[in-house]
């Protein structure tokens, strides 16, 4: 049977990194939210109170829209054009909960395109939402509702989830509110080519998180919790024949999903440093042809003239190793590691060149080839 990508709503390549415990007050910014983690541990026993710490964090999201469908009549056997009619969609999704003041991690695709956003939360309330921001390239939205003291879901650490770690994926599938599944982490950094809506001038953003919790349609926007009940993944997609769970079931990273919704949240538009450079996995023909001492990094096929690599001494042919002290083995990696930095930060990129390791400072830049703030 073919395995398809399904987005969880109901209703060797050449890459291109381009250029050109809840606390009593009200938590005001996603940032504010991801620094208190560490203090307001709760204090677990079991996957019993991880589900009850984290359940009213998660809402059902309901989408509508309007389109226009050509209206006909039949009249002695001829179908007459007789206008247009409008008909109202509905799709359904899930949405995590990110700060006590009423802002919703989501997925793009649950959102994107919607007339009006309803949440309904745990307790049943249904309250209106809007539209905060989103990024196609991620396959991130956020959307707020007028609400105070809501239970939130505090980020975790995502790099330092392991395989075979215990989690629970938490969401809505089939419009079951409330539904939790557990299983482990089974691998991280897959880039399963599965974002293909990204702005024409962005390169989609894939880097997730495998699990064989059970999710099913329904289950996109969905929490995947830790055992300390953090938010260590969004639930986005399965890898499926019929569009059920088989087996497999992928989430954005929410060391990704922290900078994503903050940008959203400040800007409306995601801030991102670009190296801008060509690359391919090294491999072992690669590794042989390049003379390198192992099979690991990211070879440099070209590097783009005056972007971030070059103004800081990259070159072609040189074997990028690791990115601010993270190693990179694949393209999936090295765009989760640059996709945590804001153009104008410096990050330090170590690289292979005749043999030898050399380090340099990079100066990040935006799509545009500078550092300024982008808006949407």
């Amino acid at each position: 049977m073919r395995k398809t990508f399904f987005l969880l709503f109901a209703g060797v390549s050449m890459m291109m990194q381009a250029c050109a415990q809840q606390p009593e007050e009200t938590v005001k910014s996603v940032e504010a939210a991801h620094q208190q983690t560490a203090v307001n541990r709760l204090k677990i026993n079991d996957f019993t109170d991880v589900a009850a710490a984290t359940i009213d964090g998660v809402v059902h999201i309901k989408t509508e829209m309007t389109q226009m469908t050509p209206l006909y009549q039949s009249f002695f056997g001829f179908i007459i054009p007789q206008g247009v009619q409008k008909q109202v969609y509905s799709a359904y999704g899930s949405g995590v909960i990110i700060t006590s003041d009423g802002y919703i991690l989501t997925n793009n695709h649950v959102v994107q395109d919607a007339e009006r956003i309803s949440v309904t939360l745990n307790d049943r309330r249904e309250l209106p939402a809007t539209l905060v921001g989103n990024d196609p390239a991620t396959d991130l939205a956020v959307i707020k509702v007028e609400a105070e003291g809501l239970t939130y879901i505090p980020f975790g650490n995502s790099d330092l989830v392991k395989v075979g770690e215990p989690v629970l994926a938490i969401g809505n599938p089939f419009n079951l509110t409330s539904t939790v599944t557990s299983g482990i982490i089974s691998a991280k950094a897959r880039n399963m080519h599965i974002i293909d809506n990204p702005r024409s001038n962005e390169t989609p953003l894939e880097s997730f998180l495998q699990t064989d919790a059970a999710v099913n349609s329904g289950n996109s926007g969905g929490a995947l919790v830790n055992s300390q009940a953090e938010l260590v993944g969004i639930v986005t997609a399965i890898a499926s024949g019929n569009g059920n769970y088989i087996g497999y079931s992928f989430a954005i990273p929410s060391n990704l999903a922290v900078k994503v919704a903050g940008d959203l949240q400040r800007y409306g538009y995601v801030q991102r440093g670009y190296l801008g450079v060509q690359v391919v996995e090294v491999d072992a023909n690669i590794a042989r042809q390049a003379n390198a001492r192992d099979i690991k990094g990211l070879y440099v096929v070209k590097v783009v003239k005056d972007c971030a690599a070059d103004n800081a001494g990259i070159r072609q042919g040189d074997i990028v190793l690791r990115v601010a002290g993270k190693d990179v083995n694949t393209f999936a990696e090295m765009m989760e590691e640059l996709g945590l930095f804001t153009p104008g930060d410096e990050v330090d990129v170590d690289f292979e060149r005749d043999g030898h390791t050399k380090t340099v400072r990079v100066k990040l830049l935006n799509s545009k080839g500078n550092t300024d703030i982008i808006r949407k």
